[in-house]
């Protein structure tokens, strides 16, 4: 307790600092306007899952393989989708506890909203093609019994993903955790277009187009961020980020490319098993990309955040799997990897 003058002649007494972090003392400060505009427009552009035309969705016209072929992506994607809402509320507590301005916590608080919709969209796809699953379904197919198998690899591995964000988010600064969420959130954009052009399903179709809308507003809060903050970068901070995005290349592969062994821990035909199921999900309408198209789309994914970087004259790891040359990144903690989706 301390005592100050109230400027009266008297005094009034006033309780200990409050030990940090804290999401006290609360203000609502705001200084950067590029986040206003951007929560005006998360305000107006809020959809509803719930109102997609699922209606339309007839799977008893699909065979029992490709609703399991189908439902399998889904389930792969609900690996980074049905993670966010918890990974970006754990950043949004973060941002209160190390008060940062006003607008970006309302960003954090709408990317968490939006996310929260893309899981609905993962969970409804899975529960109307295959009721029970991911995991309690029985498998009407031999692949679908693989495809089941594969889907509680991805879980696995997401299990290990997560509990190296909850250690991660705390030790690290605001610009670097903003360099891993643009990671992933260029790359979900880069997703979601692709399958809203290639996809024939109208349900899925309007999904795609709507969560696509959305991943480019996340990206626009990232850009913003890095723009408030890059150009103050510490050295050592540069260097966190170079990692992060190796790091970020490799986890996110898993959904946009195929995912390299340097983290993921799959059995030896998990990848074959994926290439077959994808196969009679493409068939059957979902515009899921080959394997020369997805290694096209996440190059050019990765040149994009290539460009952002060195704007800033932020090294850029070497990525050769996609043909992409930089700085050699050997020594990642791959317990402690902040990217998300």
């Amino acid at each position: 307790m301390t005592q100050a003058h109230d400027g009266l002649g008297g005094s009034m007494e006033f309780p200990p600092p409050i030990e940090q972090p804290n999401i006290f003392p609360l203000s609502w400060e705001s200084h950067t306007a590029k986040l206003e505009e951007i929560w005006a427009s998360a305000q107006k552009e809020y959809w509803d899952p719930a109102r997609l035309p699922w209606d339309s969705l007839r799977p008893e016209q699909m065979s029992p393989t490709e609703r399991e072929a189908v439902a399998y992506w889904f389930s792969l994607l609900s690996v980074f989708d049905a993670s966010a809402p918890p990974v970006f509320a754990t950043a949004l507590v973060h941002a209160y506890e190390i008060h940062e301005e006003d607008p970006v916590r309302r960003a954090f608080f709408s990317i968490t909203r939006d996310e929260q919709n893309h899981e609905i969209v993962c969970g409804k796809a899975i529960s109307l093609l295959t009721p029970g699953a991911p995991l309690d379904y029985e498998p009407q197919s031999e692949l679908g019994r693989r495809a089941k198998r594969n889907v509680e690899w991805l879980y696995h591995n997401g299990a290990r993903y997560w509990n190296g964000y909850k250690k991660a988010v705390p030790r690290y600064s605001m610009a670097v955790l903003f360099s891993s969420f643009l990671m992933g959130e260029v790359a979900s954009a880069t997703l979601f277009q692709y399958m809203f052009n290639h996809t024939t399903i109208p349900v899925f179709k309007e999904a795609f187009r709507a969560i696509g809308r959305d991943e480019g507003r996340h990206m626009a809060i990232c850009l913003s961020l890095m723009e408030r903050d890059y150009p103050k970068i510490s050295d050592e901070d540069r260097s966190i980020v170079t990692k992060q995005i190796r790091a970020g290349y490799v986890f996110l592969s898993g959904v946009l490319f195929e995912p390299p062994s340097d983290f993921w821990d799959l059995p030896e035909d998990f990848i074959s098993t994926q290439r077959e199921i994808e196969e009679v999900a493409r068939a059957a309408g979902l515009g899921v990309a080959t394997y020369d198209e997805k290694l096209e789309n996440w190059r050019q994914a990765m040149l994009n955040v290539k460009g952002v970087l060195e704007r800033y004259d932020i090294p850029f790891p070497a990525i050769p799997e996609v043909g992409i040359s930089g700085e050699e990144v050997t020594d990642v903690n791959w317990d402690e990897i902040i990217p998300v989706f």
